[in-house]
C-alpha cells in the first residue's frame, strides 16, 4: 500500500465516531483500572491534581464525568470554582485555588483552573494585560513548587474545531436538558475565537514546562477523547493492582426472627 494512501486511510478512521457498543467496551475496561489507581492513591497517600482547560465546548465536563463515575467522590474531588466574590478578587491571586489542592489520598480535579487568568479573565478584559504577564511568568515558579512539594501535576488542554464548538453551543440552546451549560459568558465568547487562539499560544509558551508540561487532546469525537485522556492519566500514574482478587458474601442468617410492623408508609408513585 502506498504510503499516501494509507495515511488518508488511517485519517479517515481517526475522523469516524466511535460506536456506543465499543466506547462502553473500553470504558469499563478504564474505569476498573481507575478503581485500582484509587486504592493505590489512598495506600501511598499520593497527591494528584489534573487540570482540564479549553474552549467553550471542548468537552471538559464529559471527560470528568467519564473519570469519576466510577470511583468514590470522597478520594475524586472534582472542583469548579464560580467567579470570584469580592473578597476573593481582593486576595492573592492563587489564593481560593490553594484550598482546593489535594491532601494525601486524594485526587483533585480542576474544571477549569488558576489558568483563567490565562484565558477567559484575559481575553474578556476581567484583568490587565500585565496582571496576565505577571501570571504567565509565576506560573511554572508556582507549579514547580506544587511538583515539589510530592503533587502529581497533570494539565490538559482539550482542542476543538470552530466548527464542531458552534454545533455543541447551538445544540445547548435547542437541548432543555443542555440549556444551563450555556452561559452569557459563553455567547461573548463566541465571538473571540482569534482572541482565545491567542492566548492558548502564550499561555503554552510560558507554561510548557518539563516539570509540568500541557498534553493536547483532540476532542472532535466525544468519546474517542474520554478514552484518549483516561488511558493517558493512567499511563502517567504509576500504580499497582492491591484490589483484593476474591471477595465472598458472608452468610446473611437467619431472616425473619423481627416481625415488620404494620407501618402506612409512604410510598414513591410508580408511574412508570
Amino acid at each position: 500500500m502506498a504510503k499516501g494512501k494509507k495515511k488518508k486511510d488511517q485519517a479517515a478512521d481517526a475522523s469516524e465516531k466511535l460506536g456506543t457498543k465499543d466506547y462502553e467496551k473500553e470504558l469499563k475496561k478504564l474505569h476498573v483500572e481507575l478503581v485500582k489507581l484509587q486504592e493505590w492513591v489512598v495506600h501511598k497517600g499520593l497527591k494528584v491534581c489534573i487540570v482540564f482547560e479549553g474552549r467553550d465546548g471542548a468537552g471538559k465536563g464529559g471527560v470528568i464525568k467519564a473519570i469519576t463515575e466510577r470511583v468514590s467522590p470522597r478520594i475524586f474531588r472534582v472542583v469548579a470554582l464560580p467567579a470570584p466574590t469580592e473578597r476573593e478578587k481582593s486576595q492573592l491571586y492563587s489564593q481560593r485555588y490553594l484550598a482546593h489542592l489535594p491532601a494525601a489520598g486524594e485526587v483533585v480535579i480542576f474544571d477549569r483552573s488558576w489558568y483563567n487568568r490565562a484565558g477567559v479573565e484575559r481575553v474578556m478584559g476581567f484583568c490587565t494585560e500585565e496582571q496576565a504577564t505577571k501570571f504567565l511568568a509565576v506560573t511554572p515558579l508556582f507549579e514547580r513548587i506544587l511538583v515539589d512539594s510530592g503533587i502529581i501535576l497533570l494539565k490538559y488542554w482539550l482542542e476543538v474545531s470552530a466548527e464542531e464548538q458552534e454545533r455543541r453551543l447551538q445544540d445547548r440552546i435547542t437541548d432543555g436538558r443542555k440549556i444551563w451549560k450555556l452561559s452569557p459568558m459563553d455567547l461573548k465568547s463566541f465571538t473571540r475565537w482569534d482572541e482565545y487562539t491567542r492566548a492558548r499560544d502564550e499561555m503554552f509558551n510560558a507554561t510548557d514546562s518539563p516539570w509540568a508540561p500541557w498534553f493536547v487532546a483532540r476532542s472532535e469525537d466525544k468519546r474517542r477523547v474520554r478514552l484518549n485522556l483516561i488511558s493517558h492519566l493512567l499511563k502517567h500514574i504509576p500504580y499497582e493492582d492491591i484490589t483484593e482478587k476474591k471477595v465472598k458474601l458472608p452468610k446473611r442468617g437467619k431472616i425473619g426472627r423481627y416481625k415488620e410492623i404494620n407501618y402506612p408508609f409512604k410510598y414513591v408513585d410508580e408511574t412508570f
